[in-house]
């Protein structure tokens, strides 16, 4: 659920979200929201800070955060800040917040942090009650990517997921974003021994220094204002089973030792007590920094990267194992097919082909997303590769982007390549890449909705 006056950020979270989760509901008023509640409740809760125009103390969504928990004490509310900057997220947090997103965001963030909220409720309740088996960290689209492929770098990630899961050992999963990192991260859970008990993700990346400590290692009722209850921590709420650490690369290198301490001596001392609180959890961690980066010790800790790495499984862009994209959009089309009951098209070879020669800058999820896309609009008995939203002039299969050419002076289609080189050249950072086109990011949104970017 999405709560925000401004239909520009309703149409942008939602577009995201979407190809994440079964459904996402927009409002732009807490009291339609409120309501809504009252049918069903959100697994995870996006709520602005400000309605009023003008206004930028956060009061307004303190109100309606306070009005959600007592709807239900176990919501999970992520605040959406575009004033008052750390302050106002941690004052979020003290009172019953569980993360908070800043305008405007990074898209990899907020996916990350609404999934990981979405874990995190499951995650609470387990351990305030029975404990639910293997809580995993997404629901929605993700669950339907398989690690299929046959080429000798997926086959050698497969073997090394069979050889590890049932040990006890930390893994490192390193690749790009879409590569499947967290797909990896899933079945290392599924094959171990704690398969029965909770896989808990946490995003470093999303986490904000403030709130690091009370975050990861929970806080006591008293330990500051506001802090009304206890509140357990997530490696505490792991215990037991398994904690994913994303995006570990992006933790800072002053807030490492603390994250190393604890997981050194299994234990967290939460925020305003006195007794350290033993924890049993099997570590998987992941980062999409280059390994030579990760090696640089002014980045990262030699250290940490010693604890996290015993085994390292790397998972290759798709460019690099194009054999495996065959196999993918095979399984896309039937899954997307039944779920849409949408009729069997043919694939042409040029087709299947030109999607084999794509470069796929968004890898797995890049391609999961245009399949998706052309069996919703495909009109004839067989696919095109516009359908794809790729061009039959190649210019789209080519392993690096190609100027325009002078001679297409087609609009639609040179729009789309100019916003296509700019998401490429930012990799895909939106607000840098519609700061360059000179266009708001909803504008961006909309331009990639229209393309199917």
């Amino acid at each position: 659920m999405i709560v925000d006056d401004d239909p520009d950020i309703l149409l942008s979270a939602r577009l995201l979200l979407r190809q994440q989760f079964d459904e996402v509901t927009t409002f732009q008023s807490p009291d339609e929201a409120l309501t809504a509640m009252a049918r069903s409740l959100p697994e995870v809760i996006l709520l602005d800070a400000n309605f009023a125009r003008g206004a930028t103390n956060a009061a307004e969504g303190f109100q309606w955060l306070a009005e959600i928990l007592k709807r239900d004490p176990d919501a999970v509310v992520v605040m959406i800040t575009a004033h008052g900057g750390v302050q106002i997220a941690v004052d979020a947090m003290k009172r019953g917040a569980t993360d908070f997103i800043s305008k405007p965001w990074s898209n990899e963030r907020l996916l990350t942090t609404v999934r990981s909220a979405a874990a995190l409720r499951n995650s609470r309740q387990a351990s305030n009650g029975a404990r639910r088996p293997a809580v995993e960290p997404v629901q929605g689209e993700d669950a339907d990517t398989p690690l299929l492929g046959r080429s000798p770098a997926i086959a050698r990630v497969l073997s090394l997921i069979e050889k590890a899961a049932p040990t006890e050992a930390t893994v490192l999963i390193l690749g790009e974003n879409g590569t499947g990192k967290e797909l990896v991260a899933r079945e290392l859970h599924r094959r171990s021994r704690r398969a029965n008990q909770v896989l808990v993700p946490v995003d470093l990346g999303a986490i904000s220094e403030n709130l690091f400590e009370s975050e990861l290692f929970g806080h006591v009722k008293g330990a500051f204002t506001d802090a009304r209850s206890d509140r357990v921590g997530r490696l505490q709420a792991a215990d037991g089973g398994t904690l994913f650490l994303d995006e570990v690369g992006n933790l800072p290198l002053h807030l490492q030792p603390k994250l190393l301490t604890a997981l050194e001596q299994r234990q967290v001392v939460p925020v305003g007590a006195n007794e350290p609180v033993p924890i049993n959890v099997r570590v998987i961690a992941a980062t999409n920094m280059p390994p030579e980066r990760l090696s640089d010790e002014t980045l990262f800790r030699p250290d940490l990267l010693f604890r996290l790495n015993t085994v390292e499984i790397e998972i290759p862009p798709l460019r690099e194992r194009r054999e495996d994209i065959g196999p993918l959009v095979e399984h896309f089309l039937d899954h997307y097919r039944e779920k849409y009951g949408m009729p069997e098209r043919e694939l042409p070879r040029d087709v299947a082909a030109a999607l084999q020669a794509h470069d796929w800058p968004g890898n797995v999820r890049a391609l999961r997303h245009a399949v998706e896309r052309a069996v919703i609009l495909a009109d004839g008995p067989a696919f095109t590769l516009e359908d794809f939203s790729l061009s039959r002039t190649g210019s789209h299969v080519r392993t690096r982007s190609a100027p325009l050419s002078g001679h297409d002076l087609n609009l639609d289609r040179a729009e789309r390549q100019i916003v296509e080189q700019a998401l490429k050249k930012h990799a895909y950072n939106i607000s840098l890449a519609a700061a360059e086109l000179g266009l708001s990011r909803a504008a961006l949104y909309r331009r990639m909705e229209k393309h199917g970017l």
